[in-house]
C-alpha cells in the first residue's frame, strides 16, 4: 500500500501536469499540488480506495471501471466539498473553468474525470498492482520494505512539512518556494 499510495499520488501530479498544459490554452507547464516532491495526496487516497473496494471484482474489468468512477467520483465530491467548506472557499479543482467539463457539480466532479479515473483504475489494478506483487515476490522483504517505507517516509514528511511549515512556523511552503523561483503554480 505504501507504493501504491506514492505512485497514484505521483500518477496523479504527471496527468494534472500534462492536462494542465493543454487546458490552460497557454502552451505552458504549471507545477502542481501543494508538495515539493510531484505527488498529489488526493489521487493517493482515490487509489487506495479503488483498490480496496475493486479488489475482489478484479476478474470483471467492467465492474472495476464502474465503481472506480462511482469510488473517485464521491471522492472528488466530498473531498472538494469539504475543502471549500472548511476552507472559506478554497478550491484545489474548479470544474466550472476547465475544458470538458461535462456533467459538472459543483466544479468539484464531473464526467471526464470519473471516466479518466476509471481508465487510471484499470491500469492501475490490472498493470500496476499486478507489477508490485511480482516485485515484491522478486526482491528480499527487507529490500522491499526499504524501498516501499523510504519512497513512502519521504512522502510523509513532504506532506507533513507543507502542512505545517506556514501555519505554524514562518517558513515557506512548496508553492511559496515555487512561486520565488518563478514558476506557475496551481495548487
Amino acid at each position: 500500500m505504501m507504493l501504491l499510495l506514492v505512485f497514484a499520488g505521483f500518477f496523479g501530479w504527471v496527468y494534472e501536469f500534462i492536462f494542465y498544459y493543454f487546458d490552460g490554452g497557454t502552451g505552458e507547464f504549471y507545477m502542481q499540488g501543494g508538495n515539493f516532491l510531484p505527488w498529489i495526496n488526493i489521487y493517493a487516497i482515490g487509489a487506495v480506495l479503488i483498490v480496496l473496494s475493486c479488489w475482489k471484482l478484479r476478474r470483471y474489468p467492467w465492474a472495476v471501471f464502474l465503481l472506480a468512477m462511482v469510488v473517485s467520483g464521491i471522492v472528488e465530491l466530498v473531498g472538494g466539498w469539504l475543502v471549500y467548506t472548511i476552507g472559506n472557499g478554497t478550491r484545489y479543482w474548479d470544474y466550472n473553468i476547465e475544458i470538458l467539463n461535462f456533467g459538472n457539480i459543483g466544479g468539484f466532479v464531473c464526467l471526464r474525470s470519473v471516466l479518466v479515473f476509471g481508465c487510471s483504475a484499470l491500469f492501475l489494478m490490472y498493470v500496476v498492482v499486478p507489477f508490485f506483487l511480482w516485485l515484491m515476490e522478486r526482491m528480499s522483504k527487507r529490500a522491499f520494505l526499504t524501498l516501499a517505507v523510504s519512497l513512502f517516509t519521504l512522502v510523509v514528511v513532504d506532506e507533513i512539512y507543507n502542512l505545517m511549515a506556514s501555519k505554524f512556523f514562518d517558513w515557506p511552503d512548496a508553492m511559496d518556494f515555487y512561486r520565488s523561483i518563478g514558476w506557475k503554480y496551481l495548487t
